[in-house]
């Protein structure tokens, strides 16, 4: 399922700032606040845009905040509260002004922006995330937003699979889950 490039760049930039920036737990295993929080905050915009350039340390601080408001609308999608979902992006949309603009940059052919220019990084980030994944909570495919179901994991994904079936964040946490479930059956036999 694609929206559009730019879209799903956006919305998987969303995904990569909310799981590198937010604590919680991965795959099993605590995920505690990052210790260089310019690294992960790169990491996360590079989940959209590799050759994205590194964040400094006062835009991660910021992209932190923005990523901890992004984690609401999948964690509301999550418990099927789009109401919420769509009420958190809203108030990230007018907050950040958000507005399509058609840009042409790097050598790139003419694409559709979500903010104006002379904004910080951040707040850049921050609307285009919104108008993203406002995109997709506009759509019918508002329930591919997730949190993971894995036991001890609390990381976010859009479910880009054909058939929207999508519960966990990653292989890794879904083989646990199966492993798991091979290992109690295994038991009781």
């Amino acid at each position: 399922m694609n929206f559009n490039s730019h879209t799903d760049g956006v919305v998987r930039v969303a995904v990569g700032l909310v799981n590198s920036l937010t604590p919680g737990e991965r795959r099993g295993r605590p995920a505690p606040p990052p210790a260089d929080t310019a690294a992960a905050a790169t990491e996360g915009l590079r989940d959209g845009y590799p050759s994205h350039r590194p964040a400094t340390e006062a835009e991660a601080a910021e992209l932190v905040t923005v990523a901890l408001r992004l984690r609401e609308v999948f964690e509301a999608v999550a418990t099927g509260d789009v109401d919420a979902a769509a009420l958190r992006v809203n108030d990230l949309l007018e907050e950040t002004r958000a507005r399509p603009m058609l840009q042409r940059h790097d050598g790139e052919p003419w694409h559709l922006h979500f903010h104006g220019p002379g904004g910080t990084m951040a707040g850049d980030w921050a609307a285009s995330c919104a108008t993203g994944l406002a995109l997709v909570l506009g759509s019918e495919f508002h329930d591919r937003l997730g949190v993971c179901t894995a036991p001890h994991c609390d990381r976010v994904y859009v479910d880009v699979s054909r058939n929207g079936t999508r519960r966990f964040c990653s292989t890794p946490c879904q083989n646990r889950v199966k492993t798991a479930a091979f290992r109690a059956r295994s038991k009781t036999s």
